[in-house]
């Protein structure tokens, strides 16, 4: 039988829901899937000695029913502001699937406590470096040369201090958003036209810029939501999934403002800088590794994670890029390579120790075609509306392609470690 609680008196079941209720707030602010936090959630729940555990998720609230000495308790508590931080994710898994008995509720809020308050690995200044480096290996990937990717470094570096910046003065998420964006894609104007005077030449102005906030992509909410939507968590992943296409949207807006400003034409878009065959793949495979380990510590991923993120991004958008070479188109091949990171991801956090979510996450955001999504709201605002549509196209179908295979390659490695 239901009891309300003003019909009984707190006890243990009341503490037990909740540290319960705290664990799967952490798990998703911490950037988790609706699926993983269920299921950590009821290892969780029998870790706290509650039966039959119900699990209901959105992006902002966590709302669970349990059985506890004969009652059943309904409790609900807010997630608060969302972000990506991973290895808190595995911190919280590895406190979820410990081997026991039943533990005391107020021990594991004591250690959800600690989790909480640590501080994230990477200073400020270290990550704005390694945006900086991420987005010169996005521009090259890309198409751009050597002068758009060394201006490309400096407004991706700007962009994310600027961010940084913004957000320990706690200003909204939004807010920040759109002026790191401004900010990012400004400073690269700037750079470039600086650099122009100075006698460089950019022939491919357009794959720079963009690929300046390109770090600025909500590749993790389109991706969680997508995987949510396949794994039937329709609410969490419609609630992340309209997140997610807000923040690109704004994203978008910033760009447009200094694509306006600036009269910067987006299309048609260079050819890529002539180079040999065997010198472009060696040259990819570099920048999907400084690409992908930039974006690891972005997610707040240990050292050792971040090489081994680096690693499997190599390989995987290396082997993404050879197939379009061979004349595959962009969806099957955003499959196959997300297929093959679900699956390296699983053996290699077994093999090394390290995160699992930091070696799937960053590879396949990378792999996002950011530079689509961002053409077509900057050229909808243009009333270009067929390239827009084409840009969208393009976009849809490989985000979804990565989602479905990251979600086969689940069942084909059992994903607990």
């Amino acid at each position: 039988m239901t009891q309300s609680a003003d019909q009984r008196k707190p006890g243990v079941g009341d503490d037990a829901t909740d540290v319960l209720l705290l664990f799967a707030a952490m798990m998703l602010r911490a950037g988790a899937t609706a699926t993983r936090t269920r299921e950590l959630s009821g290892a969780m729940a029998h870790r706290l000695g509650l039966e039959t555990p119900a699990v209901c998720l959105t992006l902002d609230s966590v709302t669970v029913s349990v059985h506890c000495r004969g009652e059943r308790l309904v409790a609900m508590r807010d997630v608060g502001l969302p972000g990506i931080d991973v290895r808190r994710i595995g911190e919280l898994e590895r406190l979820a699937n410990a081997l026991g008995p039943v533990v005391a509720p107020h021990r594991i809020a004591t250690q959800l406590t600690e989790i909480e308050a640590r501080p994230p690995q990477y200073p400020g200044w270290q990550m704005a470096i390694a945006v900086g480096l991420a987005s010169a290996g996005f521009a090259f990937l890309n198409g751009a040369a050597l002068p758009e990717m060394a201006t490309a470094a400096i407004g991706g570096g700007i962009g994310q201090g600027s961010r940084w910046w913004l957000t320990r003065r706690q200003l909204p998420q939004f807010s920040t958003t759109a002026l790191a964006a401004i900010s990012a894609a400004g400073t690269y104007v700037l750079v470039a036209a600086l650099a122009n005077h100075a006698g460089f030449a950019f022939s491919h102005y357009a794959a720079g810029f963009i690929s300046t906030v390109l770090f600025l992509i909500p590749g993790v909410s389109l991706i969680a939501g997508l995987f949510d939507l396949l794994e039937h968590q329709t609410v969490a992943a419609l609630s992340r999934l309209a997140s997610g296409a807000l923040i690109l949207f704004i994203v978008a807006s910033g760009l447009s403002i200094v694509v306006t400003v600036a009269a910067i034409e987006l299309l048609p878009r260079s050819a890529p800088a002539e180079l040999t065959y065997p010198l472009r793949l060696s040259l990819r495979a570099i920048a999907s590794f400084v690409a992908g380990c930039g974006f690891a510590m972005l997610f707040n991923s240990a050292p050792r994670s971040v090489v081994v993120a680096g690693i499997v991004a190599l390989a995987a958008n290396s082997l993404r890029l050879f197939l379009i070479d061979i004349g595959m188109l962009m969806a099957p091949a955003a499959f196959i390579a997300a297929l093959s990171v679900g699956i390296i991801a699983i053996l290699a956090s077994r093999r090394y120790d390290a995160e699992l979510m930091a070696i799937v996450t960053a590879p396949v955001v990378i792999m996002i075609p950011g530079l689509y999504a961002f053409e077509m709201i900057v050229l909808f605002n243009q009333g270009q509306m067929l390239e827009a549509m084409q840009s969208s196209g393009a976009g849809t179908f490989v985000i979804s392609a990565l989602a479905m295979g990251l979600s086969v390659a689940r069942p084909a490695v059992p994903w607990q470690r």
